[in-house]
Formats: structure tokens, sequence, C-alpha cells
């Protein structure tokens, strides 16, 4: 059977302006309006060779924003506990040679494992419910025994295209039986599905980030001069870009064109909790555009109160001044 491992992860542009491409393969039926408002970018093919299995890797950017790599390869028994060991070798090695250390080391960064079908006998679920424990440790890439609450929840969600056509989705695999071998459009929808996950995954870290930064520039350092404009200038101005970042996210799937790809997409938003990340990420925007209102509204009224002390001090050296000319006219002080 064919293993198609995804890995996604952070990638901007080198600086090489590319004409971004239009996203094809979504929709298994013609369709009649683009649906996708992703801008693509083909980055290479090439074929390697890894633990003796030959694996054809296709490398696309999306958005200017995340690289995704769609591995392919050949297992004879993608089922049997030794071929579980050379597959985490495999997947492993492609990691190390396409994801950069830092990502790794930090784990912002997906992979997804799809097992790919064309015979399934005696039907689709028929031949998922005799190689449940199988499929599940498949998906899960574990060798143990699952309770039946669990069987239950990583072989739940399928869509059916027709009554030879189905795919199995879970939160960190899939699977998709396809007698002619159309794997093509789910395939670039759980592409989609891990490029929006990873996407929430990077406006999160920035939010944190950009907390992190608020609290230690303005709450830990207490030796720290008064907040420049300059400053919050910054901060709001690194607020606006995950904002727009956010709304970019959301709008990645803007329509789509037929039954089955609207129904299967519904699968991956709950299957990956998209939908809960949204909400986690819009939350903590609303939060951090509060905390950099109120930042502001300080620095206003600070600025405000050292312009009243300047205004008093300007006055009374005013004063001072009057005084002085006083008690010279007066001829209370000689000027020697």
């Amino acid at each position: 059977m064919e293993i198609c491992y995804l890995i996604a992860f952070p990638d901007s542009d080198d600086g090489k302006a590319t004409p971004p491409e239009q996203f094809k393969g979504i929709i298994k039926d013609a369709p009649y309006f683009h649906p996708v408002d992703i801008d693509l970018v083909t980055l290479g093919d090439e074929t390697i060779l890894i633990e003796g299995f030959a694996v054809s890797v296709m490398r696309h950017r999306y958005d200017d924003r995340v690289q995704m790599v769609e591995c392919r390869f050949d297992l004879p028994d993608p089922f049997a506990g030794s071929v579980l060991q050379s597959r985490t070798k495999i997947q492993s090695a492609l990691q190390s040679r396409y994801v950069p250390e830092g990502l790794r080391r930090s784990g912002l960064f997906e992979e997804y494992t799809i097992l790919l079908v064309q015979e399934a006998k005696p039907t689709p679920d028929k031949w998922i419910d005799k190689n449940a424990l199988s499929i599940a440790n498949f998906i899960r890439s574990q060798r143990e025994v699952f309770d039946k609450e669990e069987m239950n929840e990583i072989l739940g969600s399928r869509t059916r295209y027709s009554a030879e056509e189905l795919t199995l989705i879970d939160w960190e695999g899939a699977v998709i039986i396809a007698p002619k071998a159309d794997y093509r459009s789910d395939i670039a929808l759980l592409k989609i599905g891990n490029y929006q996950l990873l996407r929430y995954r990077m406006l999160d870290q920035s939010i944190e980030d950009m907390l992190d930064k608020i609290n230690d520039t303005f709450f830990q350092n207490k030796r720290r001069l008064r907040p420049t404009r300059g400053l919050i200038r910054q901060i709001a101005e690194h607020r606006l870009e995950v904002m727009l970042g956010f709304e970019r996210a959301e709008q990645s799937m803007l329509l789509i064109g037929d039954w089955y790809t609207a129904k299967l997409y519904e699968s991956i938003q709950n299957e990956f909790y998209l939908k809960d990340w949204k909400e986690s990420v819009r939350s903590k925007l609303d939060n951090l555009e509060k905390i950099v209102e109120t930042i502001k509204d300080n620095f206003s009224v600070s600025w405000e109160n050292l312009m009243d002390k300047v205004q008093l001090y300007l006055w009374l050296l005013l004063l001072l001044g009057y005084l002085y000319l006083y008690f010279l006219d007066a001829g209370w002080l000689k000027i020697p």
C-alpha cells in the first residue's frame, strides 16, 4: 500500500518573486467557481532513497507563510509491527531533511500520515471494522490495545463519496479508500486543514511572544524608562499584522464547489479542532487589543501628567523671575 506523509512548517519567500499558481485538485467533480483563497507556489519535486525505500517528494509554499511537503512511498504491509519501525525511521529522516532544526526543537510544525488504499473488500466500512485495531495503531503510530471508546473516536469520522469510496479522518492520520486511486482532492483538503492548523498555531505563538514582550517591557523591567511612542507604535503595528494574518487564515476556504468536498472539509475541521483554535486565537487577539489600548491610555495619561509638571515648573520659574525683578526694582536687591 502507498503512504502519503505530509509535513508543514513555517517558511517565507527567499526574496525571489514567483507568481502564485491556482490551487488545483480540490473538487472531485468539475467546479463552477474558484474555491480556495490560497496563493500556491511550487518549490520543486525529487525522488530520494531512505532506508531502502524510494520516496517521491513534492514541495509547495502556501501564502508565502508555510511550506507543505508531500512525501509518497510504498510499504508492503503497513500494519505489520516491523514496518511501523521502518515507517518511523523514514518519517524522521524526512523531517530532518526538510524541517529546520529550530522548528523541530520547538515543535512548531505539523506532520500527518495518510494510508492510500485501492482495494477494500467486501466494502470499505467492513474492511475498516475488520482491521480496526491495525488501522488505529497505524494512525496513532502505537502498538497498544485501544478500548472501545478510543476505537470509536479514531475510526468514527467517515465520509463516503460512493459505495466503494470512503475517507476516514483522525487528528493524527487518515485512510483514503478509492478503487481508481483518485486520492488527489482528499489529500488537497487534508493539506489545507494542516496548513490552517499550523497558521493558527503560528498566530497563537506570535501573540504569546507579544504578550511576553509587553510583560517584560512594562511590568518586569522596573528600571526601564517610561515607554516611548515608538515602542507603543511597534506593538500596535505587530498586533495589526497578527490580526491581518488571522483574517487571512479565516478566509483560506471561501467557497466549496460540491457536496462531498464540503462534507469532508467539515469533518477535517472537526477532527483538527480548527474552530476551537480559531476561537482561542480570536479571544487572545481581543485580550491583546484591550492590553494595548490600556497601555496607550496609561501612556497618554503619563504624558499629560509629565506635561502638567513641566508646565508647573515653568510657571514657578516665571514666578521666580517676576519676584527677582520686583525685588530689584524695589531696591531690595542690588547688582554689584
